[in-house]
């Protein structure tokens, strides 16, 4: 007891002297005022002597603790675990985010074919129009065909009345 108080007052000496001093006090000076605040807080006639102990701990093995041992892979399973959770999570999301993006570009190529599309029932519906066929027929200069002037493969009068005739449909067994 008596020997931290003994280290109190010296600390307090200390402070109160370093305070003072500041930074640019040496080594040396402040081991010399650690010196003289020890010798005036001596009991009695006896000095103090100090021993440097030189202590080598490279030999020391550090002892192999079972409970922490288990408490790690504990706790890296778990972070294992959480890590691999967030992954998931993350793969999801970002997954997610490229499909949608898919699908925009879908839309979009959709709606330019569909439009492509109108455009081509348009062009057909211009180029199929019979006033247009028969203006440009006219001016290359035809007209409509004179009665004999169509010739069938069949040969037959061109004129005549076609008649319908009925196919009865054969079976055809295999």
């Amino acid at each position: 007891m008596a020997t931290t108080a003994m280290a109190g007052q010296q600390m307090e000496m200390m402070g109160s002297r370093t305070g003072s001093r500041g930074r640019g006090e040496s080594l040396a000076e402040r081991n010399r005022l650690l010196f003289e605040s020890q010798k005036k807080a001596r009991r009695g006639p006896t000095p103090e002597v100090f021993f440097a102990k030189h202590i080598d701990n490279s030999r020391i093995v550090k002892a192999d603790d079972p409970e922490r041992r288990r408490e790690m892979r504990s706790f890296t399973s778990v972070m294992g675990l959480l890590f691999l959770l967030v992954m998931v999570y993350v793969w999801q999301h970002f997954t997610a985010i490229e499909v949608g993006y898919q699908v925009e570009a879908q839309k979009l190529q959709v709606e330019q074919m569909r439009e492509q599309n109108r455009q081509l029932r348009l062009s057909e519906a211009q180029l199929t129009d019979p006033e247009r066929i028969d203006r440009m027929a006219k001016d290359l200069g035809l007209a409509a065909p004179q009665p004999g002037q169509v010739v069938r493969p069949e040969g037959g009068d061109a004129n005549a009345p076609v008649v319908a005739q009925a196919v009865t449909p054969t079976l055809a067994i295999q």
